[in-house]
């Protein structure tokens, strides 16, 4: 294949990188913030294509200036048609292809951070952050490495962007996490402001999030490969990049296991992404032993970092960022100085002069190219924190970062685009007819309840019955009531659980405290049919010894009677004040 059409075609795939990021995201939030999340990774790239245009291309691209500091500004890519016409082929395909790839690569550092400031961010503010990210921060930093800047001319390597795109995006997505503050409920405190409980808050969709880690897998291949400049060196970058996240998610899959005696589902796509981000910068330098050991490390430093910020620093990242573009994005940046092989290096075309061995510490000896590495990621560090603090600063006390808390509990969907929601016709639904089913009792044998109702309840007036149970029992429950002379019900799906909590267990190392299940909920309204029958049938239908039967509330205008319907096993009945 010619290389210059694989480079196009990496490009493309780079921009598919962007559906990946947008499942991530979605999967691992709730589900009314998921038309928000999908937003933001949209007008990322959008809003992203209009900096490049204006400024970024240059920054990054131009002419070097100020000592290597930044690209001169220009408007090259606008030339490239005049070569067209001129006949330059050759020069209008480098100035458009170099355009077209560079762009993708600024558009998938600005939506990192997306996913750590998700759910409680304002949308105007997100696209301020997003359209200063792509017009000033990135591209600088980014010149200084691939632009010809002073850090590619002291012989600094990151071939896809360990340190020019994920421990910038990763830094970016600390501070913005840290600006915000927790998501509402995420941490209770107590009256001194210390946490004194950690809640979980879990993704609506695992499914959703392993789709967007699958998608980023498959363009990685093109965000890692695209720049190889032979088939050689091409068929070692996707090795490399298919071993280091196969690893990591092993690594991270067997440490959560002994850790927490479960495997961790939402850890282990992690995982896969971090080893991902370790990669990508010694993608092309590395033999594969050295993407083994570099895959291991990012799958449990990518728990570690995680687990950090959530139990012992309180910062609140919903799909783990920063674990995995920060913390491996620095791993990479170092794993260039120890495992590079001198060889691949000088296929590579980076040199410091005639006595530096070229390769990395353990390999060499040398320790000039691990200088380097850390040279040049503490001062992309330094310039991200110290950009990014001043862009969400002037943000905070302009137009503000953060929705209401009122706006937060009820979702972004509606309050920032006046979505209802983003699954509008997947909610969970409820049979509305059957076959006819036969009733394991006969309803003429059960007496009615024996309770006490208001005082004129039983003497034709209206009382309402409403009855809340698993979805599973609603078909039995239908046909009871209709055999009594029930000729009519509204029914709702509601989510719910009562006094066990519901099914609990662990997500992300934290002990899931309360779980949500599908519930029916029934209510009907008699006259003519005893109330007490209602209830005494509904029992019937609905208690089989085992929890989460249900509960049943009789109203009236006077008072409000409860009626669990089994409790472990046994009926339980209560009047409560309205």
């Amino acid at each position: 294949m010619d290389m210059s059409v694989w480079f196009l075609m990496g490009a493309a795939l780079v921009f598919f990188m962007q559906a990946g990021f947008a499942m991530v995201e979605t999967g691992f939030t709730r589900a009314k913030n998921a038309g928000n999340i999908i937003m933001k990774n949209l007008m990322d790239f959008c809003i992203g294509t209009v900096a490049f245009l204006l400024l970024d291309a240059g920054l990054l691209l131009g002419e070097d200036t100020l000592g290597g500091f930044l690209g001169l500004p220009n408007f090259n890519w606008i030339s490239a048609f005049d070569s067209i016409r001129a006949g330059d082929w050759q020069t209008a395909f480098d100035v458009g292809s170099g355009f077209l790839f560079n762009l993708v690569f600024c558009a998938t550092t600005a939506t990192i951070v997306s996913g750590a400031m998700a759910e409680r961010t304002k949308f105007s503010a997100y696209c301020v952050y997003s359209f200063v990210m792509s017009l000033v921060v990135y591209p600088i930093e980014a010149h200084w490495i691939w632009g010809g800047g002073w850090l590619a001319q002291l012989g600094f390597h990151d071939f896809a962007g360990s340190t020019a795109i994920h421990m910038v995006g990763g830094t970016a997505a600390l501070i913005g996490a840290i600006f915000l503050g927790p998501r509402v409920g995420k941490y209770e405190r107590d009256f001194s402001g210390k946490v004194v409980k950690n809640n979980a808050i879990q993704g609506h969709s695992l499914t959703l999030g392993a789709l967007g880690c699958f998608i980023l897998w498959f363009g990685w291949y093109g965000f890692n490969g695209a720049a190889a400049s032979n088939p050689l060196s091409l068929a070692q970058i996707l090795v490399n990049t298919t071993i280091a996240p196969a690893v990591a998610c092993c690594s991270c899959m067997g440490y959560t296991w002994m850790k927490n005696k479960k495997p961790d589902i939402s850890m282990t796509l992690n995982a896969s992404l971090a080893g991902l981000v370790a990669i990508t910068a010694p993608c092309a330098v590395v033999p594969a032993w050295a993407a083994v050991i570099i895959g291991f490390v990012a799958g449990i430093l990518v728990v570690v970092v995680i687990e950090l910020l959530d139990q012992k620093l309180h910062i609140d990242d919903p799909v783990g960022a920063v674990g995995v573009h920060f913390a491996n994005g620095i791993l990479g940046t170092i794993a260039v100085g120890l495992f590079a092989d001198p060889n691949l290096v000088a296929d590579a075309g980076y040199t410091l002069g005639e006595d530096f061995a070229g390769g990395g510490l353990f390999l060499t000896g040398d320790p000039t190219m691990l200088g380097v590495q850390l040279l040049g990621m503490v001062t992309v560090l330094a310039w991200t924190v110290v950009t990014m603090i001043a862009v969400f600063w002037v943000i905070k006390k302009t137009i503000g970062v953060r929705v209401s808390a009122e706006e937060e509990v009820e979702g972004l969907d509606p309050t920032e685009h006046g979505l209802s929601s983003a699954y509008a016709d997947f909610v969970p639904t409820i049979p509305s007819y059957t076959m006819d089913k036969e009733l394991p009792f006969d309803v003429s044998d059960v007496e009615p309840a024996d309770l006490t109702l208001a005082p004129g309840a039983e003497s034709g007036t209206y009382t309402q019955v409403t009855i809340i149970t698993r979805q599973e029992k609603f078909i039995d429950l239908k046909n009871a009531m209709a055999s009594i002379g029930v000729t009519g019900m509204t029914v709702s799906s509601v989510m719910g659980c009562g006094a066990q909590g519901g099914k609990t267990g662990q997500y992300r190392g934290l002990k899931t405290s309360m779980n949500l299940l599908p519930k029916v909920k029934v209510d009907i309204v008699v006259s003519t049919v005893d109330p007490k029958l209602v209830v005494a049938v509904a029992r019937k239908v609905l208690c089989d010894g085992n929890m989460g039967d249900g509960k049943i509330f009789v109203s009236n205008i006077e008072n409000v009677m409860r009626v669990r319907t089994g409790e472990t096993g046994k009926d339980a009945l209560s009047n409560e004040a309205e």
